[in-house]
């Protein structure tokens, strides 16, 4: 028996439903692993500044660092485009306060979903399983911003130093170790100085990595190897920028952006874990959104996190068995399947771990 804390944020748009989902998930696991699981919702994003004028309130910050972990939904949304302060800014801001400085997104084409990928048959005979290592802290999201007076230009500043990129490709190496033991470091070395010093601190910590094989790529080679073959890939290691765009990539290769969770973390146990997606405004409230994403990122959390391997599988081979009884959400729905909404979904997934 265990007892954890975990900061709920449920954001904007599609969050509250897919949060709720695997809240009811993690309900039906503490209670067979006879855990305690003790839940405290706080506001960040879009709602955050409509109710404090803040996407990232200093009381979310503190309920989350005095959390064992936290689980994210989604937050953002075209109501907020013409804010001071966006709700994105309150995602960067909390990565920073709680020092999450990596962001694990894997790819796994599940075999009940095959037909969903867009990538033709020949292309997946080998399955996709890569996990994308993103930078989560520095590059140009938190590089120096400047606009001219007059609005004529702007600019973004994408800045790395040697102790950013070390311990980003520690992560990328170990990973690798626990995997198929390649890595594969996307940059843009034949043209950005960043590019080029992201290269040799990757090779300098491969060196302590031997059994571990390392080849570079540049992003727009990398973003076209993806869909090409994405079976050559196992550990992609990069930078905050690229990460986002080859991860976004890669989940749709796998069928569905409602399929692919996240881990953000960093020195510590205490992590933000969180579907890939975005916030869905346009079917918030209408019971169409997919809970899968933010049910698989709650296993992470179990597994990484608070050491509960067992529970994580067990909430895996629970989305696996709801897939084979060929039940699925509008996002991953073809004719033949049967068509349920995200609280029929988790409540499905829960009813297998029960």
């Amino acid at each position: 028996m265990a007892d954890f804390k975990i900061a709920l944020i449920k954001g904007d748009g599609i969050g509250p439903e897919i949060v709720e989902g695997a809240v009811t998930v993690l309900n039906a696991v503490a209670k067979k692993y006879n855990h305690t699981f003790e839940y405290t919702d706080v506001l960040m994003g879009g709602c955050a500044i409509d109710a404090t004028g803040s996407p990232l309130p200093q009381e979310t910050i503190d309920i989350c660092k005095a959390s064992d972990s936290v689980l994210l939904g989604a937050v953002g949304g075209p109501k907020w485009d013409n804010c001071k302060e966006r709700p994105e800014k309150g995602l960067l801001g909390i990565r920073k306060a709680l020092g999450l400085y990596s962001n694990l997104r894997p790819s796994i084409l599940k075999p009940q979903l095959k037909d969903a990928s867009p990538l033709k048959d020949e292309k997946l005979e080998k399955g996709l399983n890569v996990m994308v290592v993103r930078e989560l802290t520095g590059g140009i999201y938190f590089g120096e911003r400047k606009n001219a007076e007059d609005g004529s230009w702007a600019s973004d500043e994408e800045k790395y130093s040697v102790e950013e990129v070390t311990r980003i490709a520690k992560i990328a190496f170990e990973t690798a170790m626990l995997r198929d033991k390649r890595v594969v470091s996307v940059d843009k070395a034949n043209v950005l100085d960043s590019s080029k010093l992201w290269r040799r601190t990757v090779e300098e910590v491969a060196k302590d990595y031997p059994e571990v094989t390392l080849s570079h790529m540049y992003v727009d080679n990398a973003a076209m190897q993806l869909a090409i073959n994405p079976a050559q890939f196992d550990v992609i290691v990069t930078s905050n920028i690229f990460g986002d765009i080859l991860s976004d990539l890669s989940s749709a290769i796998a069928g569905s952006i409602g399929m692919l969770p996240s881990a953000s973390l960093g020195a510590t146990k205490c992590g933000m874990y969180e579907p890939i997606h975005g916030s869905a405004p346009d079917i918030a409230g209408q019971d169409k959104a997919n809970p899968i994403a933010t049910i698989i990122s709650a296993a992470m959390m179990l597994e990484m996190s608070f050491g509960l391997v067992d529970e994580a599988k067990a909430i895996n081979d629970a989305v696996d068995a709801v897939l084979d009884m060929d039940y699925r959400t509008p996002d991953i729905y073809s004719d033949g399947m049967k068509k349920v909404g995200c609280k029929e979904m988790a409540q499905l997934i829960a009813s297998q771990i029960a």
